[in-house]
């Protein structure tokens, strides 16, 4: 088994609790799924969010999808003017058998913008 990083961000309307417990749960879910993972193979996930949202940590949504044991850490990215605004993102620290280039990073809503390159 090999340590990989996955990517994943999500875009929401408003700085409103439900969305961000939503999006993040959605999205937490996409990466468990095209990557075949289960929480027992996940490491560490750090979430950011955009500094127009505080209105919940996004953990929490892991938390409530079954990720009791695993260490989850919030932060705030930096306010870069011009920058996509209400993002959550999160990586992923993983083992799998996976190689580098099979891992699928998540992007989805609005966050499809942000990484065109490996958005799937």
């Amino acid at each position: 088994m090999a340590v990989r990083a996955v990517r994943g961000a999500t875009q929401i309307d408003a700085d409103d609790r439900d969305q961000i417990l939503e999006a993040t749960t959605e999205l937490v879910s996409e990466v468990m799924a095209r990557n075949e993972l289960s929480t027992d193979d996940v490491i560490s996930v750090i979430f950011t969010v955009t500094p127009d949202l505080t209105a919940e940590f996004p953990a929490l949504a892991a938390r409530k999808l079954g990720f009791h044991e695993v260490p989850l850490l919030c932060a705030t990215e930096i306010g870069v003017p011009g920058a996509l605004p209400r993002v959550i993102r999160l990586m992923a620290h993983i083992e799998t058998g996976r190689p580098r280039s099979a891992v699928q990073h998540v992007y989805l809503r609005g966050a499809t913008a942000l990484r065109l390159d490996i958005a799937q």
